[in-house]
């Protein structure tokens, strides 16, 4: 019987996964998971404040050498989903982004940190707009442990391109889903 114990929480652990690996959440994003209205968009027909949300994480892997976080929408109605904050180059020893991080010009966020191209054509934080009476879309953030210190992006960068530089860079990665809808 003790071994069938011993087994069966060994069974429990692989199946939630290892103690330490990654995880993102934010601290202004209540149990019903919906982000509240001065996160979202103050254009296209949205009137919040366009703060972007504060984010933590844990459980860094020790091997990387910086991190990267992106926000994407894939319930935009473009074909390819909406890319609304890309960072790279965040120092690996940073374990949060206070809120309003994603201002222009890298201003609020760590030393050496680039925003890239959102697909509203900024380098910054851009809340959620959905449109009028669509569902709730869903805004994905993804913190990624990243084996390089910096990645070749700028703020003119694609979120495609930075897709792609992530995808051959990344040691480990968390993802966390936020919704709103109007």
């Amino acid at each position: 019987m003790k071994a069938l114990r011993v087994c069966t929480a060994f069974a429990l652990m692989a199946l939630a996964g290892p103690a330490w690996a990654l995880e993102i959440s934010s601290p202004a994003i209540g149990k019903d998971k919906i982000i509240p209205d001065k996160y979202t968009a103050n254009s296209f027909g949205c009137n919040g404040q366009n703060i972007s949300i504060p984010l933590v994480w844990k459980n860094v892997p020790k091997d990387a050498k910086s991190l990267a976080l992106t926000m994407y929408d894939p319930d935009a109605p473009t074909g390819s989903g909406f890319w609304h904050w890309l960072i790279v180059n965040i120092p690996v020893a940073t374990t949060s982004l206070p809120e309003n991080a994603g201002v222009a010009e890298n201003k609020n966020l760590p030393a050496g940190s680039v925003q890239a191209r959102n697909d509203a054509g900024t380098a910054t934080y851009f809340g959620p707009c959905p449109p009028k009476g669509d569902k709730k879309h869903r805004y994905i953030f993804t913190i990624f442990a990243v084996k390089t210190d910096k990645l070749n992006i700028d703020a003119n960068t694609s979120g495609a391109v930075v897709g792609f530089m992530l995808h051959f860079n990344t040691l480990a990665k968390a993802s966390v889903t936020y919704r709103y809808g109007r």
